[in-house]
């Protein structure tokens, strides 16, 4: 212990003599180690840690795949659930659910509320319990009981104080009075829904009434312990043609549709559900983060040699009396563990702040970010890195200086001549290996930069999105009843017009849902001039039902045709709007497709195709536009059903005022002048829809041009100490060579050479890296090759530039050098 004490005094005792060496050595660790805790914690919260409920290893997402009509991620239907929970074998039990918004009334302010509609099994599956009160069972999911509500833990504090008396209470959802029965315990969230979920109401379907189809549903199931994923999908496999004999067929449909699309169980872990395909952008972020911790330990391994070199004679008067190479070895590498553990300590404060701010300005829709947080794994992890640096940082001086011979170090006691290529090979390795890695990392960040340059080129089929408001509403059934739908359409265009009159206001309308908001409903579109054979499918379009001047307020083009009127609306004349590539797939040009007539389901009436409007990027613009069809809000003999209304409506204005609370406050009087009774819901701008859809792409550009800045930054002040030591080493033979008539402007080439050979090695090998490992990040780029010229070409030329002045700035010492002077140095 006493030796041990010793020795970390006399370490500490030559660091404090270098202040400078000891701090740039302490930094660069610091923000090495540092920047790899804050990313590998949040790989570690999003991607490793299980989710928060008992036993998650056990849950599963339950999905299906139907090859026959060309989808892979098929949603559960009412028909499989019902199947799968009387008579798998495999699971402990299954629930579905899906998000929903809610509007609550009768207790106050009238109030929009994000809520979750489940079946009964849900909540018990994840194995919440409620503080108060109990939770669904079947007799509350079953069609025809009791209307009743769950509570989530922080609307109960915030709406009724946490009063437990709450129990038996009923408050109004939608126009309809609920029992609330439970709140859900604190701390509970469900899987990575939004923070303010508030309330969870039952399903209630109707068995004796459902029939095949409507795969709308997420699901989810716990397997029965001991039981593999393998096993349950055997299992699910064996039930699906009991499901097609137990269900009649949709009016208009036949069994033999279903079929012919070979639906086939897709189950994978529910951590998979929660995290998606976030994983690639993060292990990318994490090896690039990786290799800018390389690239601080290349840079503080030369800083150690050259610090060990200045220690060469005393390192050989040592090895002359006696001292081992183990010993030696050993002093070195223990000052290496007291920088690398100090750098690590020090970069775990750099963490905790840069974390918070990583978070802060994470990217909409970044799973599980509340669970990121520097935790026991995370401090395991920032502990081996911090060995693994010491170690890396250590391991080149003691090779090259600790077996130090005592009569090569003594004989460098006197005037030496110029150091031979030996000395130098270490620390040109390490500028070599900087320069490669500082490469790779800026060809990252030139591909994100023109994945970004390309998505921004990409029309999104609206145009200035900044300019266009949008907030939802939703008139309910207990207001005006489906009996009279043309009321409830009246009622949206009278808001419609009263909007239309705010001053600024340039254009407005409604739909069902808006450009990239996450709203989608889709079906089957049968063509009238195209055959089908027996239980033939057509290809699926998305739906959205729209009021006239829809297009108009996007400023999405009408390419063919007209938009949709009024008297279409109320009317119900048999209309629709196609959009461009659905027209092109089935008739080549837009203007062929006009007259055409198309229907949903077989017993539908055809509806003339009477516009074609451009293609519409409504998942986001890195994701190809969805085929679409726009249809009335309002309309008879739809989808097997007699009468079609759409209540729940998304109202877009465009005006220079959007965005504004001011105008939104406007806005919120004009709609209650017409219903007082319904809250806004959704409010937003169709710009910050647009920008989120964008945002996990700029997020990782800026990530990555972080860690490329760093590298390279740490990579020229690696050429700039090699040519800097290397002209201070040779300051005698530069004055013997100025003494022979040597010109200061070959001296400083000579030197800038040296440097520029250093660097065109290391962006051949950064190059050649590149070259094999960006293919892993293809999955990230849009519209840009992984192996993209422009990029690997101006990125080269740019490094090898910055180089240059790295390699002159030192370089010009040697032209100032004096000969009389450098001759005396010795």
């Amino acid at each position: 212990m006493a030796s041990f004490d010793d020795q970390l005094k006399q370490v500490l005792r030559r660091l404090s003599r270098a202040p400078l060496f000891t701090a740039i050595t302490l930094i660069t660790l610091a923000v090495g180690v540092g920047a790899n805790t804050v990313i590998f914690s949040v790989v570690e919260g999003v991607l490793l840690k299980p989710l928060p409920y008992p036993h998650a290893e056990q849950l599963i997402g339950v999905w299906h795949t139907a090859p026959g009509i060309g989808i892979k991620e098929l949603n559960m239907s009412p028909s499989i659930y019902f199947i799968d929970r009387e008579q798998n074998t495999t699971f402990e039990d299954i629930g579905a659910y899906t998000g929903d918004s809610l509007n609550v009334t009768g207790a106050g302010k009238p109030e929009h509320v994000q809520g979750l509609d489940v079946t009964d099994g849900v909540l018990p599956i994840l194995g919440v319990t409620p503080v108060v009160g109990r939770l669904f069972n079947r007799r509350d999911d079953s069609a025809g009981a009791p209307e009743t509500v769950v509570l989530s833990y922080g609307y109960w504090q915030r709406k009724f104080g946490g009063a437990p008396s709450i129990i038996g209470r009923s408050i109004t959802v939608d126009g309809k009075p609920r029992e609330i029965i439970g709140v859900l315990s604190q701390g509970f969230r469900f899987l990575d829904q939004p923070d303010d979920t508030a309330l969870f109401l039952p399903f209630q379907w109707d068995r004796n009434k459902t029939k095949l189809g409507n795969f709308s549903e997420n699901a989810l199931a716990r397997l029965k312990p001991g039981v593999t994923m393998e096993q349950a999908s055997t299992d699910m496999a064996r039930l699906l043609p009991v499901v097609l004999r137990s269900f009649p067929a949709p009016d208009g449909f036949s069994s033999s549709m279903f079929e012919k699309a070979r639906i086939s169980p897709n189950l994978r872990p529910l951590k998979q559900d929660v995290v998606g395909n976030v994983g690639n952008v993060l292990w990318v972020l994490m090896g690039s983060i990786v290799l800018v911790l390389l690239v601080a330990c290349a840079n503080v391994a030369n800083l150690l040699l050259v610090r060990v070199e200045g220690r060469r004679q005393e390192l050989a008067i040592r090895s002359a009396l006696g001292a081992g190479w183990g010993r030696i070895a050993g002093e070195l590498l223990f000052e290496s563990v007291v920088l690398g553990f100090a750098g690590s300590l020090l970069g775990l404060v750099l963490a905790y702040g840069g974390l918070r701010l990583l978070v802060a300005v994470a990217p909409t829709g970044l799973p599980r970010v509340q669970e990121i947080g520097i935790d026991i794994p995370v401090l395991l992890f920032t502990l081996g890195l911090s060995l693994f640096t010491s170690l890396l940082i250590g391991f080149i001086p003691v090779l090259k200086y600790a077996g130090a011979t005592a009569t090569s170090g003594l004989r460098e006691g006197g005037r030496a001549l110029s150091q031979s290529r030996e000395r130098h090979r270490a620390r040109k390795t390490l500028v070599v290996v900087q320069v490669a890695l500082a490469l790779v990392l800026l060809i990252c960040s030139g591909l994100m930069i023109r994945t970004f340059r390309a998505l921004m080129h990409v029309s999104p089929g609206f145009v200035a999105p900044d300019a266009v408001q949008t907030f939802r509403f939703y008139i309910p059934e207990t207001q005006i009843p489906d009996a009279q739908p043309e009321r409830v359409v009246r009622m949206d265009e009278e808001i419609l017009n009263k909007l239309a009159a705010i001053p600024g206001v340039s254009s407005v309308s409604f739909s069902t849902a808006v450009p990239m908001d996450g709203r989608s409903s889709a079906d089957v579109v049968f063509a009238q001039d195209h055959v089908y054979g027996e239980g033939e499918l057509p290809p699926i379009r998305r739906f959205k039902f729209v009021s006239p001047g829809f297009f108009a307020t996007l400023g999405t083009q009408i390419l063919a045709g007209r938009d949709l009127t009024w008297t279409d609306t109320y009317q119900k004349r048999p209309v629709a709007i196609i959009s461009e590539n659905f027209a092109r797939q089935y008739w080549r040009d837009p203007q062929d497709a006009l007259g055409k007539r198309i229907r949903p389901g077989n017993i539908d009436d055809w509806r003339e195709i009477v516009g074609v409007v451009q293609d519409v990027h409504d998942d986001g613009v890195d994701k190809a536009a969805p085929s679409s069809v726009y249809w009335p809000v309002m309309m008879d003999h739809f989808e097997g059903e007699k009468q079609t209304l759409r209540r729940s409506l998304a109202f877009v204005m465009r005006s220079p005022r959007a965005g504004s609370r001011t105008f939104m406050n406007e806005v919120q009087e004009r709609v209650w002048s017409v219903d007082a009774e319904v809250p806004l819901a959704d409010v937003s701008t169709l710009g910050t829809m647009y920008t989120k859809s964008m945002a996990r792409t700029s997020f990782t550009l800026v990530m990555l041009c972080v860690a490329g800045s760093m590298a390279l930054l740490l990579g020229i002040v690696g050429i700039y100490g090699v040519i800097s030591y290397a002209v201070s080493q040779r300051t005698r033979e530069i004055g013997i060579r100025m003494a022979l008539g040597a010109q200061r402007e070959a001296l400083t080439a000579m030197f800038v050479r040296q440097g520029l050979l250093l660097t065109l090695i290391g962006a051949a090998c950064g190059l050649v890296t590149a070259f094999v490992s960006m293919r892993l990040m293809s999955s990230l780029l849009f519209n840009v090759s992984p192996v993209d010229p422009i990029t690997y070409v101006s990125i080269t030329i740019g490094v090898v530039a910055v180089a240059y002045l790295a390699c002159y700035l030192p370089s010009r010492h040697a032209a100032t050098v004096e000969p009389m002077d450098a001759l005396r140095t010795e």
